[in-house]
């Protein structure tokens, strides 16, 4: 956590930005990685800050998870 807090915010908001575009304009398994890689990343970040998170909160990063996995699966297909 240590390490995470220390990246910016803004980098670390530019950097998803940049996977997410790249994730989706790229073909087939190229941008369904990406999105995975997306995902991963999201999705620890879910479970690393779960406990201090207000519901309405979880039910987004949820959502937000699930689409990127949907989108990444029919990107691989």
């Amino acid at each position: 956590m240590r390490r995470l807090s220390r990246v910016s915010p803004t980098a670390a908001f530019v950097g998803a930005l940049v996977l997410l575009l790249a994730g989706l304009f790229l073909p087939g398994i190229i941008g369904a990685l990406l999105l995975g890689m997306l995902a991963a990343g999201l999705g620890a970040l879910t479970f690393t800050t779960w406990p201090v998170q207000s519901p309405p909160t979880r039910v987004v990063r949820v959502v937000l998870l699930t689409l990127l996995l949907v989108a990444a699966v029919s990107k691989a297909l």
